[in-house]
């Protein structure tokens, strides 16, 4: 060829970064773009969010990972349009790129089902920035309730909710009871932090639906011994400051937390709205793009989709899972048919998605797995999935310093990363009875008669 065929990724998650990797040839051109500089391992989110693991272990940067792979440039940046027939992407800035090849890697985020306004009091936890936002607010809720002497307003700051039971509600649940019950029981004089109330809600009859029965029933028995409550069947009708309301078998009712997480649902993200609309290409309910099975959308052979982003099936027509082994599948295949494509090679075939099960951990020594066909729980499938996440993070750096994080918790329940950032709560009811009980201490040390 003449030229360099010239490849632009957007998005720098699983599925993008394994289809730069997969793309080191000479004879093309690979453009990443993506609106971080960073490469986030998504499944240890929680982590960071718990005070198990610092931000850094589990990111890592794009241009550094992507250094030695001289036909690929990375650029900080967000693309706002897609021109399919100029073959353009015009970000921003007001910057163009042309591509002949495109790969569309954005991923998915979070979908509150309609109410944007709940995620103001139950935020998410899709990014860095929302993972520290909810580890700020468990831990400044054991400090408050340090502080309150009232026990309605003790047990509020005390009432953890996490919405969704699916592998990062569970997780986030059994991490949280840990806090409580171990991390933290030694920490403070006014409460018990092992009193706290976990509550994980789920609208389906059961958790982690897309595992099999006996596992999920295993999950729930490991929740329990965490004292995390469990209330499937339950749909969220309203979320405040104070709290929220939930409807049950018709019936509505009211939990007093002050402490809610959501992990309740995604959609994917705006780019694949405005792709569909300049290609008039079809969507599932969740926004996905609809593709066809070499992951290209219809009519535009160059233009692939993969990952969150993408609404495919398997051979037997059900719909692929939003997991970061099929956006890493979806990377390399898409890589491999652009390969062959330059080389003037035979088309792929269909692609198709090796299932290599799902994962959940629930706590110390404690997790569910499904690997390819065996049902596996407590501290074997632990171990499954320890070595299968740290095999997956992306340097060896941060794959030794989260190996020797973990054992260094499991040892001892403790969690290095628990430092509350940004700038303390401002309660009104919380600062008056701060004052009450500060009055109260100073009238106290005033009528102390001191022995000579």
């Amino acid at each position: 060829m003449s030229k360099l065929w010239r490849v632009v990724i957007v998005g720098g998650g699983f599925g993008g970064l394994r289809a730069a990797q997969a793309l080191r040839s000479e004879l093309v051109d690979v453009t990443l773009i993506d609106r971080r500089n960073y490469h986030l391992f998504q499944p240890l989110l929680y982590q960071v969010a718990t005070g198990s693991l610092s931000p850094g272990q589990i990111s890592a940067p794009l241009r550094s990972v992507l250094s030695r792979q001289k036909n690929t440039r990375v650029l900080l940046g967000s693309v706002e349009d897609v021109a399919p027939d100029a073959k353009q992407v015009h970000l921003a800035d007001g910057a163009v790129l042309p591509y002949d090849s495109l790969i569309v890697a954005t991923g998915s985020q979070t979908s509150y089902f309609g109410h944007d306004e709940w995620q103001e009091w139950a935020p998410g936890l899709k990014s860095v920035e929302e993972a520290t936002t909810i580890r700020h607010k468990i831990l400044c809720a054991f400090e408050v309730a340090e502080r309150i002497s009232d026990p309605v307003q003790r047990h509020a700051w005390l009432t953890f909710v996490i919405v969704g039971a699916g592998p990062t509600g569970v997780e986030l649940a059994g991490a949280i009871g840990e806090i409580a019950r171990q991390t933290l029981k030694d920490d403070f004089r006014s409460i018990c932090p092992e009193e706290a109330q976990i509550i994980l809600l789920n609208g389906a009859s059961r958790v982690l639906m897309p595992f099999p029965e006996d596992l999920a029933e295993k999950a729930t028995r490991a929740l329990a011994k965490l004292d995390v409550t469990v209330k499937c069947g339950a749909m969220v009708k309203d979320i405040n400051k104070e709290g929220l309301t939930i409807e049950v078998d018709k019936h509505l009712d009211r939990i007093e937390a002050r402490t809610v997480i959501w992990a309740g649902g995604t959609a994917a993200s705006s780019l694949g709205r405005i792709l569909a609309c300049r290609t008039n290409a079809e969507t599932d309910k969740g926004g996905r793009v609809k593709v066809k099975p070499d992951l290209t959308i219809p009519n535009y052979p160059d233009i692939y989709v993969i990952g969150d982003l993408a609404s495919a099936v398997n051979a037997d027509g059900k719909p692929l899972p939003s997991l970061a082994q099929v956006a890493m599948q979806g990377g390399i295949y898409a890589a491999t048919a652009i390969l062959r494509k330059v080389n003037d090679q035979p088309k792929l075939p269909p692609f198709h998605y090796s299932d290599k099960g799902s994962l959940a951990v629930i706590g110390r020594w404690a997790a569910v797995a499904n690997a390819f066909g065996a049902h596996l729980s407590g501290l074997v499938a632990w171990i499954v999935w320890a070595f299968i996440h740290l095999t997956y993070i992306v340097t060896f750096q941060n794959r030794l310093l989260v190996f020797i994080q973990w054992a260094i918790q499991d040892l001892t329940f403790s969690r290095g990363a628990r430092l509350i950032t940004g700038a303390a709560p401002t309660d009104l009811n919380f600062n008056e009875e701060v004052a009450v009980n500060c009055s109260a201490q100073v009238v106290k040390a005033e009528t102390v008669v001191v022995p000579h």
